[in-house]
């Protein structure tokens, strides 16, 4: 349990689900943590669950939608560990809106916090990984960034763009040792499912068994199952691994189905 021992990894939307998981299994694996939120609760909850782990793990409040706070983070973990190792941009927001119904304050809240923070988050933080002498750059998409869902084409659009910025990226950075990926979840048992499903099933247990059918292995994914893949492109074994969306999602997005509860 030593893949990333000693390493630095800085964690966006670590307060719950599948960003607490993926700090949860770096810590279980060695490195040396700093993770931030916006929910400041939520946030003091992962660091009571870390403790049980590590003892060093560097914390912070911080809003995506201000470049300020993104700066004054990197600088903060860079300042405190003398490098970073790792970034994993997980913090996502995924506000469920027709796109005739769109108004442009959700759409610039999506698209700051989905798509522009990791990209100030990576101009932030690839300094340190220089003085490190390379390291890894993941970016959370989805499998709505490769297939069409109603009512989430902005949350989608967001997750291909990072597909996308991600293979930019890679290329850009090969020289300097930094390589960059993106993980696809499928649908994941996680507080966001949960959320989304309260918010708009008429019968989120039916709804539930739905989307647990959508999936050819039968059920939706475990935070540990993504989380695991985020560890492994953190690691040394995936050395020669850039600039590759990991479709971890069971199976979904090559069976290509919808909801139908």
């Amino acid at each position: 349990m030593n893949r990333l021992k000693d390493r630095i990894a800085l964690i966006t939307g670590t307060g719950d689900g599948i960003g607490r998981g993926i700090a949860i299994a770096f810590a279980e694996e060695g490195a040396k943590l700093a993770i931030c939120d916006v929910n400041n609760a939520a946030l003091a909850e992962t660091e009571r669950v870390l403790a049980k782990i590590t003892p060093d793990v560097l914390s912070a409040q911080v809003d995506l939608r201000v470049p300020a706070q993104i700066q004054s983070f990197a600088d903060l973990t860079g300042e405190r560990y003398g490098r970073i190792d790792c970034l994993v941009n997980n913090a996502a927001v995924m506000p469920v809106v027709p796109t005739e119904k769109l108004s442009a304050e959700i759409v610039d809240h999506i698209l700051e916090v989905n798509l522009r923070a990791p990209i100030l988050f990576s101009k932030a933080v690839i300094p340190y990984l220089r003085k490190a002498n390379g390291g890894s750059i993941i970016h959370m998409s989805s499998v709505t960034g490769h297939l069409g869902h109603p009512g989430i084409s902005v949350y989608g659009a967001t997750k291909g763009g990072l597909i996308a910025l991600a293979r930019g990226q890679a290329v850009e950075l090969a020289g300097d040792n930094i390589r960059v990926n993106t993980v696809s979840p499928g649908t994941v048992d996680s507080p966001m499912l949960h959320r989304f499903l309260q918010d708009n099933a008429t019968d989120p247990a039916a709804a539930r068994v739905s989307f647990d059918r959508l999936h050819p292995r039968g059920r939706v994914g475990a935070i540990a199952e993504v989380a695991a893949v985020f560890v492994f492109l953190a690691s040394a074994e995936a050395v020669n691994i850039t600039a590759t969306d990991i479709r971890c999602d069971g199976g979904y997005a090559a069976a290509g189905k919808q909801p139908t509860e």
